[in-house]
């Protein structure tokens, strides 16, 4: 009898440690092993700062540009410099590999308790259960920043539920003409107005919004990736100027008129709250390189989440841990690569090797 008691407190002490750890895990911020959804995301949480207690959930899936590069890069600098939690999630292929403008995506339920969404995103169709956290997220007036794809973040019109965020929705839901991209950032997906890889863009702060906090300390901005038309609803607080070149000292195209490449926009989805957004027409990996471009996106998160206070000319913007972008463009991107694969200060941003799509 006494061997069976004794046999039965070892088992009981065993399960009563398994749930503790379990809860202790839960309770630190962690995600008990075995969650699906961890494969998709990589989480920076930073320890100190004024964005402490801070979430900003980052989605990164676009065909392009790599923004499954640039994306992890900046939730770095704010998460390790500054105290934000920053939870990135990619596309993924039937092998958990990060598959850049895809439309596997779970996890988004982490949106609920977010307290800024970035999007790099491009014709995505995400399953439903997904769209329904990303629209209660909108519907509280969450703020919002997209780069450039995100104009036309979904192309999903035979998804009956929510075909009316397609960035060419022409439906009955009139205040959802041109979708998301219009409702919430402000514009569409219109047209290049300059030549990827032959023409770099200048850009030019409006002369009116040199005051704007966005800009403190922000100057000398250049990017690589070619210009976008672009007439969007909002405030405009930078223009570029289309170079015949791809340097900074490259002559301007004087063909092509100063068009926005940054802007600021309140929008409201119908029944649901007001927000901020504010969108860029660049970001691409090489894009974030810049030292202004990368300021102007710093500062934009401080603003957008109500820190104002914080911004500092002279603001920590410095990649943490190596940074080695891709050339943007559609033939290839870094395959093999799992989100677990980034995770840490020190990991390489992005590993693997580049492969042509189609082999």
């Amino acid at each position: 009898m006494f061997q069976m008691n004794c046999t039965f407190s070892a088992l009981l002490l065993k399960r009563l440690l398994f749930f503790a750890c379990i809860l202790c895990i839960a309770g630190c911020g962690g995600t008990v092993a075995g969650d699906d959804h961890d494969k998709y995301r990589v989480v920076y949480k930073g320890d100190h700062g004024p964005g402490l207690g801070k979430n900003i959930v980052f989605i990164a899936t676009d065909h392009e540009y790599r923004g499954e590069e640039s994306l992890p890069a900046l939730a770095r600098i704010l998460a390790k410099n500054y105290g934000f939690t920053c939870t990135v999630i990619f596309a993924l292929d039937e092998k958990d590999f990060i598959l850049p403008g895809g439309s596997n995506v779970k996890g988004l339920e982490v949106l609920d308790k977010a307290d800024l969404l970035v999007m790099f995103m491009r014709f995505a169709n995400f399953e439903d259960e997904q769209m329904e956290h990303l629209d209660k997220y909108l519907r509280r007036g969450g703020p919002v920043i997209g780069f450039r794809t995100s104009t036309h973040a979904f192309s999903n019109l035979t998804n009956k539920k929510w075909a009316h965020y397609s960035w060419d929705y022409k439906g009955e839901l009139s205040e959802w003409k041109d979708g998301f991209g219009e409702l919430v950032l402000g514009e569409t997906w219109v047209s290049h107005y300059g030549t990827n890889h032959k023409q770099s863009s200048r850009l030019i702060i409006e002369e009116k919004e040199m005051g704007h906090p966005i800009m403190k300390g922000v100057r000398d901005m250049w990017v690589q990736s070619g210009a976008y038309t672009t007439y969007p609803k909002g405030t405009v607080l930078a223009r570029g100027e289309v170079l015949n070149g791809m340097t900074p000292s490259s002559k301007p195209d004087d063909t092509k008129e100063l068009l926005p490449v940054a802007w600021t926009r309140s929008y409201q989805l119908p029944g649901g709250k007001k927000g901020q957004s504010f969108a860029t027409t660049h970001g691409a990996s090489e894009d974030i390189l810049n030292d202004g471009f990368r300021r102007m996106i710093v500062n934009t998160v401080f603003w957008i989440s109500g820190m104002e206070k914080e911004i500092k000319p002279d603001l920590n913007i410095d990649f943490v841990g190596p940074y080695k972008p891709t050339t943007f463009n559609f033939s290839g991107y870094k395959v093999g690569v799992k989100p677990s694969d980034l995770s840490g200060w020190d990991s390489l941003i992005m590993p693997g090797e580049v492969m042509k799509k189609g082999k």
